[in-house]
């Protein structure tokens, strides 16, 4: 080959693996609050190179088998509203970041949304109903703010798995009412199961996958522990010819954080930086490079940024943390 088109080539595939590389949703997941946000809110956000946000209203439920979902109510935070989602949304545009709208389940207490199931046929009815109209309520409102996704559950694993028709029926009714994309997220034990990713744009997976059982991983464990895990994820993607969507990720700063990330026990506190730091850079070099595999939304950024996280801080948020740096640089290496 002549040196020149040697050249050439190289510079091609140079082109194709910045393409690769780059590209990426680089979000945080926006926690809503009581109030609503300002520029002084949306700033942070900014600052870690985010590229995109994703909203996440509320709707409540009594217990575990209670069919009616409660939502939009002034009961509830603003943020947790349609109102207040919108309003979230208008700032985050005016700094040009995208939006994904997540609306989210909270039952009593906390108990896991994935073990949400009826005990008859009469309130598995009425749970379709109320679902539908909480989950269309916000397709509307994604629709009507361009929201550039939409996620149509979050965990809700027996739901799905009692009432697989029902759910094939409401993506239907979701994409009659809302033009952009869709996921759903699926708990990273859960995704391999799901039923309907055919018809949808990204397989989404909250990615608290286990990935080491020490006080303090160091990068390269976690990215040994990651490896069974990611040649699972990636079959997934390929079998279903879609790309992989971490709708949430992240680890708590506390000793152990590898080894069950998605405890939010507050019995776990120890706080563990270097913990946090290291499970999270091993995510990124395991994920962020692949051309299959979408981006993600960190778990979980606070609007007042000066007032949360920090050093004495065990739980998720990386705000005012070792790891915001390490986001910051991540994202701004992989933005779009």
């Amino acid at each position: 080959m002549k040196p020149f088109k040697f050249l050439i080539l190289i510079s091609i595939l140079s082109v194709q693996s910045c393409k690769t590389q780059a590209n990426k949703i680089n979000g945080v997941s926006f926690v809503a609050s009581r109030d609503a946000v300002n520029e002084s809110h949306i700033k942070p956000v900014v600052n870690i190179n985010a590229n995109y946000a994703a909203i996440m209203p509320f709707g409540f439920i009594k217990n575990l088998d209670h069919p009616e979902i409660i939502h939009n109510t002034d009961r509830q935070w603003y943020g947790e509203t349609k109102a207040g989602a919108e309003q979230y949304i208008g700032e985050l545009r005016k700094k040009q970041l995208k939006i994904m709208i997540k609306p989210q389940i909270w039952v009593w207490r906390g108990e896991f949304t994935g073990l949400i199931a009826m005990k008859n046929e009469t309130d598995w009815e009425i749970l379709e109903n109320s679902y539908a109209n909480f989950i269309l309520d916000y397709a509307e409102l994604a629709n009507a703010v361009r929201a550039e996704l939409f996620c149509i559950g979050t965990e809700l694993e027996k739901f799905i798995e009692n009432r697989p028709k029902f759910w094939l029926t409401l993506i239907k009714k979701i994409r009659s009412k809302y033009k952009g994309k869709l996921t759903y997220a699926a708990n990273w034990d859960e995704f391999k199961r799901t039923p309907f990713w055919s018809e949808l744009d990204y397989i989404g997976v909250d990615a608290y996958f286990p990935v080491s059982d020490s006080k303090t991983p160091t990068v390269e464990e976690c990215i040994n522990g990651w490896k069974a895990h990611k040649e699972f994820v990636y079959n997934m993607s390929k079998k279903h010819n879609k790309p992989i969507l971490f709708t949430e990720y992240g680890y708590r700063s506390v000793d152990y954080s590898g080894k069950s990330p998605w405890i939010s026990d507050r019995s776990m506190n120890q706080v563990n930086l270097e913990a946090q730091t290291n499970t999270t850079q091993a995510l990124f070099e395991t994920f962020w490079y692949e051309d299959w595999f979408a981006g993600g939304f960190i778990w979980k950024w606070f609007h007042s940024h000066d007032e949360v996280g920090g050093k004495d801080n065990f739980m998720f948020t990386p705000q005012n943390k070792p790891v915001e740096a390490l986001i910051r640089k991540q994202y701004q290496t992989t933005n779009e």
